[in-house]
């Protein structure tokens, strides 16, 4: 009997004995093998130092992993609140091709379109004949002021052969407003006998003839050509020269070298309302001193983003004209202008009303337009 009982003690200890052996198996593949004496010494305690200790590198490595969101999150935020920075790198290269030029050209054109689709050109006029002699009159100062000035003129000599008779004195009279008044009366009594003597009264429809009239150059020109005729032309005012280059489409300082780099980038047929999506932008957005970075809307494509105001709230109180609220340019604006939010400018000697958009850069008490245009309006910036 005492045979069979020895038999099954050392099956019980191999029993218990494997357990340990086991652990301590597991513990050095964990990659601990200094703690395989501890297993040997205490078969109890060790699977509980194992447990222990198997936590430990992992709360080590944890923490690290995550550290390394919470450290990109404060570089996230950064560069959320810094986001616009990230159109810097889309400067386009120096040796940027015709191609990539164009493609960039054409895009920004298209979001100005959407931006602006009520684009127009901001005198008043009802004819060619109005119309060539409000933009000889455009020179030098705002559209607001010739728009205001315009109505007693026309209203007195509404055709080239009454303003051809005209009195200089009275003519000076009506257009000092204007500023400039002698010499811009000289201009358009003369291109009115012009009219008269070699057009028979009608205002030509072709450049070269065009170009022939006193005080009509090929910008003048153009305006006439595609707002009243229809045909094709690009308009290099001095906003149009300040954008383009701006936007590295061309760095030609020359209004007829600017006119033919520019008309290379784009169909004749898109040439007229190109030039009034500049222009439009020009006296909204990107002004001349201070340009509204921060709210214009081609930020993400202009290469110099950056020289204005970028932060969004500073920079939408220097919009202008129906962007801040303000009114237009037009006595008359078309209705496509009307329905986007524009309005109408007041006749001359009216106060200049406040903006009524919130958060827009306000004149301060409205004065006469006679008296000279309100501080902070917008017929401030010339054109």
């Amino acid at each position: 009997m005492a045979a069979p009982k020895k038999a099954v003690a050392p099956k019980r200890a191999a029993k218990t004995s494997a357990p340990p052996k086991a652990v301590a198996g597991k513990t050095s593949a964990s990659g601990t093998p200094a703690k395989a004496t501890v297993t040997k010494t205490s078969a109890s305690s060790a699977p509980a130092k194992a447990t222990t200790r198997k936590p430990t590198p992992a709360k080590k490595t944890a923490p690290a992993k995550k550290a390394a969101p919470a450290a990109v999150t404060p570089a996230k935020a950064a560069s959320a609140k810094a986001a616009p920075t990230k159109i810097t790198p889309a400067k386009p290269p120096r040796n940027e091709s015709h191609t990539a030029l164009v493609r960039r050209a054409r895009r920004i054109n298209r979001e100005l379109g959407e931006v602006y689709p009520y684009a127009h050109p901001e005198l008043d006029f009802e004819n060619p004949f109005q119309l060539v002699v409000a933009t000889v009159l455009s020179a030098q100062t705002t559209d607001l002021r010739v728009n205001q000035t315009t109505p007693a003129l026309f209203g007195k000599y509404p055709t080239p052969e009454d303003l051809a008779a005209a009195n200089p004195e009275e003519v000076e009279e009506i257009l000092r407003p204007t500023g400039f008044f002698r010499a811009k009366t000289k201009s358009v009594i003369g291109l009115s006998k012009a009219l008269r003597d070699d057009f028979g009264g009608e205002v030509p429809g072709r450049l070269e003839d065009l170009v022939k009239l006193p005080g009509v150059g090929r910008k003048t020109a153009f305006v006439v050509l595609g707002n009243a005729f229809g045909r094709p032309g690009i308009t290099v005012d001095t906003h149009f020269q300040r954008l383009v280059r701006r936007w590295q489409w061309t760095d030609a300082t020359e209004p007829d070298k600017i006119e033919a780099a520019i008309g290379g980038l784009f169909p004749k047929s898109e040439w007229t309302m190109l030039s009034h999506h500049v222009i439009f932008h020009g006296r909204r957005i990107c002004h001349a001193r201070k340009p509204a970075c921060g709210a214009c809307p081609i930020a993400p494509l202009c290469p110099a983003y950056g020289e204005g105001e970028t932060d969004p709230e500073k920079a939408q109180k220097l919009l202008k004209y129906e962007k801040g609220g303000f009114p237009g340019q037009r006595l008359n604006p078309p209705q496509s202008y009307l329905d986007a939010g524009g309005i109408p400018a007041p006749p001359l000697g009216a106060a200049i009303p406040s903006a009524p958009a919130p958060g827009a850069s306000a004149p301060g008490a409205p004065a006469p337009a006679s008296a000279g245009p309100a501080p902070g309006s917008p017929a401030r910036e010339a054109g």
